[in-house]
């Protein structure tokens, strides 16, 4: 068989660069080990959890904040199988979704698990061991990351989970230890935490969400303690065991040394991911992979073969869905001998709790470092009608600005539907403009956009109004 453009994985990077190449009249062929597409971000990340975030949102409200609406909702239960059910289903709908536009889109799909033969011709085996050769004149590798462990944990997917196990469990556990404090940690800690699971996260930062801007973790913290989750930072986790259904996590204060133990039904390890090539025979290809395990690639993101692209979680960057989508978009133009590009610094990054975290542009650690003069301007959604209309009435909007030309430079956010809100400042950014720019703009009152445009006014010579 033969090829204009062979795509291996179907994630959000390779099913978009596969539709981006068959818009570009590219005869395309997708290749997926498994046998869904979507890759891990439909399958088993991004869509399933935010399935269950939703799910558990309206348990905590119904329990918790109904009765201040005048609703009255005695004796809630929670049927988990239902719940599951319904995360399956949207994550089934999805997954069709995406074979109805291979189908459109003429896009041809062969599922096995593809090997380099050659720098051109790849290897597909299926499950049942048939082996089919595809020749493709260009080769995009999308395989994306699998969950990594810390030394001295060994995760058996019974006890010992990762977020895989964690959004497929039967029954809702009375205890969780969640190792690490980052995005995917705190998803599913929440989900659970609002479900009545006792989470007890460590920590090796200082703070949670380390990657993203100080004062965002330090709000993240205040509003998920409510919760019941117990919070245990710059602590490192030495071993994990498991003794019967019980797991036990042993710890320790880096400060000290101190050691620690806590015990759980579960533990999940959420400590980052790292990319998947297993399997491609690389090097047959006359590819190498960094110390990381990503593939290098340039500025059009050719690797060493200059036929031969990588996108997302395979190569430098964010491990985002949305940044692997603009790359498969990107190679597929390239492709097309036109000029695309990607402002790889105003790719937006979201923490889907409750309330959400969207942040874009830099942090203020990242403006000190760089020396860069700036000032700030923040807003809390306290201080908005619509919040307090709807009782999300926690969080804030903080933007900076550059101190001489205005030019915003970063803006983080925390509170409600601000995973939406962050596409306005992108589109700021985008087109370089100022605090004041959006300072002026109208805003629809009652909007929680309207936090956004204090925040800018509050940048500019302190002029929020409703502050």
């Amino acid at each position: 068989m033969t090829t204009e453009v062979a795509v291996v994985g179907s994630g959000p990077g390779g099913y978009v660069a596969a539709l981006r190449a068959a818009q570009l009249r590219f005869k395309t062929t997708l290749i997926e080990k498994y046998p869904t597409l979507g890759g891990t971000c439909l399958n088993v990340g991004c869509i399933p959890s935010k399935a269950l975030l939703d799910s558990s949102e309206h348990v905590h409200n119904a329990r918790h904040r109904f009765g201040a609406h005048g609703i009255k909702c005695g004796g809630i239960e929670v049927d988990f199988e239902v719940m599951m059910k319904r995360k399956s289903d949207v994550v089934r709908q999805n997954v069709e979704g995406i074979q109805y536009l291979m189908k459109k889109n003429k896009i041809q799909v062969v599922y096995g698990h593809a090997s380099f033969l050659d720098p051109h011709t790849l290897s597909i085996k299926s499950k049942s061991g048939e082996a089919q050769q595809i020749q493709a004149r260009n080769i995009i590798i999308a395989t994306g990351s699998k969950p990594a462990a810390p030394p001295g944990v060994q995760i058996d997917r019974k006890r010992i989970i990762t977020s895989t196990e964690a959004l497929s469990l039967r029954v809702i556990p009375k205890s969780m230890v969640v190792i690490g404090g980052g995005v995917i940690g705190m998803e599913l800690g929440s989900v659970y935490a609002r479900l009545g699971t006792r989470i007890t996260v460590i920590e090796y930062a200082d703070r949670l969400i380390p990657g993203m801007d100080e004062s965002m973790s330090r709000e993240l913290h205040k509003v998920l303690q409510p919760l019941g989750m117990e919070f245990y930072f710059a602590h490192k986790v030495t071993e994990v065991t498991t003794k019967g259904r019980k797991t036990q996590v042993r710890f320790s204060r880096l400060s000290d040394g101190m050691d620690l133990m806590v015990e759980a039904d579960y533990t999940l390890v959420c400590t980052g991911r790292r990319p998947f090539t297993d399997g491609l025979n690389l090097k047959i290809a006359g590819i190498e992979v960094d110390e990381l395990g990503r593939i290098p690639v340039n500025e059009h993101l050719q690797t060493a073969q200059s036929h031969i692209y990588a996108i997302g979680d395979v190569v430098r960057g964010t491990m985002l869905a949305h940044k692997a989508e603009e790359e498969g978009v990107f190679v597929a133009e390239v492709l097309a001998g036109q000029k695309p590009h990607i402002h790889y610094h105003l790719i937006p990054n979201v923490v889907y709790t409750w309330p959400e975290v969207a942040s874009v542009g830099y942090t203020d650690q990242e403006l000190k470092s760089q020396n860069i003069p700036f000032k700030t301007g923040q807003f809390a959604f306290k201080a908005s009608g619509r919040a307090r209309a709807s009782m999300d009435t926690d969080g804030l909007v903080k933007v900076y600005a550059h101190k001489e030309t205005d030019e915003i430079l970063g803006v983080h956010m925390i509170g409600p539907r601000v995973a939406d809100m962050i596409a306005e400042a992108v589109v700021a950014m985008e087109f370089r403009a100022s605090a004041e720019d959006i300072a002026r703009m109208s805003h629809a009152h009652p909007t929680y956009t309207e936090v956004f445009k204090e925040a800018c006014l509050a940048a500019t010579a302190n002029r929020a109004l409703h502050a």
